[in-house]
């Protein structure tokens, strides 16, 4: 059942972003925004952890996920550090995924030869 729930979730929110795209004139990266501030959001409420463990993989896999994780540094560095951990929270715990995603975006570009839309 775990399976179950995390692919119609995550295919809601899929299919919720992609009515965003089609019937208002948001561009894809004010989308994204608003998604990470949703996650981020939702977690300072305290909704998103009982949300991610019913949907699993479909709540954490999204980008409301990554606004859950730099939520949850940002929490943790302020226990820790005070108002200084509000500065540094989140870019500790949002580090592994951006960095992830910079060196396998260069690793695409050289398999794939990309090349500028004209």
């Amino acid at each position: 059942m775990d399976y179950v729930n995390a692919f119609w979730v995550g295919g809601l929110i899929c299919a919720l972003v992609q009515i965003l795209m089609e019937k208002t004139k948001m561009m894809p990266g004010r989308i994204m925004v608003l998604l990470v501030v949703l996650g981020a959001c939702i977690s300072a409420v305290g909704w998103y952890e009982p949300f991610q463990e019913y949907a699993g993989a479909g709540a954490s896999v999204p980008l409301l996920g990554f606004g859950n994780v730099l939520m949850k540094g940002v929490k943790e560095a302020v226990d820790e550090k005070g108002l200084l951990g509000l500065f540094a929270g989140g870019f500790k715990a949002g580090a592994v995924g951006s960095a992830s995603a910079l060196i396998f975006g260069y690793l695409a570009s050289l398999v794939f030869n990309p090349k500028m839309k004209t």
